[in-house]
């Protein structure tokens, strides 16, 4: 069976690996979950990713990160779904957190994180937010 949302079903695994306290998560690899994964690790909110082989298929290892005993993500949420499409332009980016979290975006200059949107002036798809 397909899934409808491949990467709705990435970021479940990685909520409930944290929820688990596991020391990583593995996932089925594609472009576009590799790209949230970097601005992931850019944000310091992993600490890495890396490729394996699932059988005949690409996987992505997620290598979860904690402080303190408490897992780096406190909330990890998929804003634009397969049936609700959200954009925004860059001037009206959502703020998570009054800025404490980030908003992932996909962009016409690849997935960004709102920071780094709102700095180049391009708005796009709202994938996610975190925090």
């Amino acid at each position: 069976m397909p899934l409808t949302d491949p990467l709705g079903d990435m970021l479940t695994r990685i909520r409930n690996g944290q929820q688990a306290r596991k020391d990583s998560v593995v996932s089925p690899a594609s472009k576009l979950r590799v790209r949230v994964l970097d601005v992931l690790q850019r944000e310091g909110y992993i600490r890495g990713y890396s490729e394996e082989a699932l059988g005949p298929a690409k996987g992505l290892r997620i290598e979860l990160k904690y402080f303190e005993g408490q897992p780096a993500i406190q909330h990890l949420s998929r804003i634009s779904k397969p049936g609700r499409r959200v954009y925004s332009g860059s001037q009206e980016l959502p703020r998570v957190r009054n800025g404490l979290g980030i908003t992932i975006v996909s962009t016409p200059r690849g997935v960004l994180s709102d920071a780094e949107a709102r700095e180049q002036n391009v708005g796009g798809e709202v994938l996610a937010e975190v925090f």
